[in-house]
């Protein structure tokens, strides 16, 4: 009996693998065209799950930091085969992309692209997509003046003292007013969804995901060595990101351009690469890690941004049926949904928009690749393309 339920579970897991693969070569279109390839996949063809107990899990992954499309996937993988399920699919998924955004970083060394005009037209576009993400976030996290209050403070204080612990700072004290202001918020009936991972474990994942979240900045200070830094950024970087991939763009740049870890040139040609590969965009991270340490860079960078992610999803799955009905923990969420907007607007100024926009002609480009994103609804691709066209244009006019 014990080998037929080893036979049975080795055969989910190479199941989910192979999907998960299959979807991570195929799955353009950013995190909300992964949640169609995903339901189409899961839930319509093989009915791993029931629409409503995706829905919620959908609803799980929205309010966690993190990549949500990632963690979705995670969760899918966890409720099938548990928590090596969970990590099978994240692999399957992430795998595609990250091997190719690796071996890009290392051929990218041997070009020189420091005056290249088409990197120029790349942070152009990085300011047309990024906006756009804002403005998306800002409209459902920042909808009432008490929220708007919350980001504003978030904002200045981000954009006057640029610390790894303010960061963490704001954060935690727009938990404690959104716990503060919750009494507004009505708890709602929820059906229940049964997850195979403890309680236990799930108090084990929360308390490593605080620990590093605090403890890393704290260990970087004390010790100064390059992979701890390294590590720190890309973990505090995927545990501040809500509403997807391209929102983590100006956090990573402002992580690793300013202190001279890599020049802006070859983040915005990685940028551009991101954009033009399958899978999850914070897959970018793994084309940072090898241009500043090799591929053993652009493992571990994957590892930390992602981290986060897995210990949040796998550490609030057993207690979710309960917090989505504590109208204080709903509060303190809010609060943090509405800080993190203020820091990623912050990271939008600084460096994003003062390292790109340099003369009306720039401004005018943005403008036309906004309206291209938001307005004409055309592919990522087709802006990173008319973006990289345009910047080499403009060099030469």
């Amino acid at each position: 009996m014990g080998k037929y339920k080893e036979h049975t579970r080795l055969r989910s897991l190479l199941e989910i693998f192979l999907i998960s693969s299959r979807l991570g070569f195929t799955s353009f279109g950013g995190p909300i065209a992964h949640l169609g390839y995903f339901h189409e996949e899961y839930i319509r063809r093989r009915k791993w799950m029931d629409e409503k107990s995706y829905a919620d899990l959908v609803a799980l992954c929205q309010f966690l930091p993190g990549p949500a499309s990632s963690q979705v996937g995670m969760g899918i993988g966890v409720m099938r085969a548990g928590t090596l399920g969970g990590i099978v699919s994240f692999l399957g998924f992430t795998l595609p992309s990250v091997l190719a955004l690796i071996l890009f970083a290392i051929l990218l060394q041997e070009l020189d692209i420091a005056n290249a005009g088409w990197i120029h037209g790349l942070k152009i576009v990085a300011v047309a997509v990024v906006a756009h993400a804002i403005l998306g976030m800002a409209k459902k996290l920042t909808p009432d003046l008490k929220r708007k209050t919350i980001a504003i403070f978030a904002l200045v204080v981000a954009l006057l003292w640029q610390t790894a612990f303010i960061q963490v700072g704001i954060i935690l004290i727009a938990a404690f007013v959104g716990y503060l202001l919750s009494q507004q918020h009505q708890a709602s009936d929820e059906t229940e969804i049964h997850f195979p991972i403890s309680r236990k474990f799930g108090v084990m994942c929360l308390t490593l995901f605080f620990g590093l979240l605090i403890g890393l900045p704290m260990l970087r200070e004390a010790i100064s060595f390059n992979w701890i830094a390294m590590f720190d950024s890309f973990y505090r970087s995927g545990s501040l990101v809500f509403g997807g991939g391209h929102v983590v763009l100006p956090l990573l740049e402002r992580e690793f351009v300013p202190t001279g870890w890599l020049s802006e040139e070859a983040f915005l040609a990685g940028y551009g690469a991101a954009q033009a590969v399958p899978g999850p965009l914070f897959t970018f991270a793994a084309y940072l890690g090898a241009v500043m340490n090799g591929w053993q860079g652009g493992l571990l960078a994957t590892f930390a941004i992602f981290l986060p992610s897995f210990l949040l999803i796998l550490g609030t799955l057993p207690f979710w049926n309960t917090l989505r009905r504590n109208p204080k923990v709903k509060g303190a969420l809010m609060g943090v949904n509405a800080a993190v907007v203020g820091i990623l607007i912050a990271a939008f100024y600084n460096p994003i928009w003062t390292s790109s926009i340099l003369a009306p002609i720039d401004f005018a480009f943005a403008a036309i690749l906004f309206s291209m994103l938001v307005f004409w609804k055309l592919p990522s691709w087709v802006i990173v393309l008319t973006g990289a066209i345009g910047g080499w244009l403009m060099t030469i006019l």
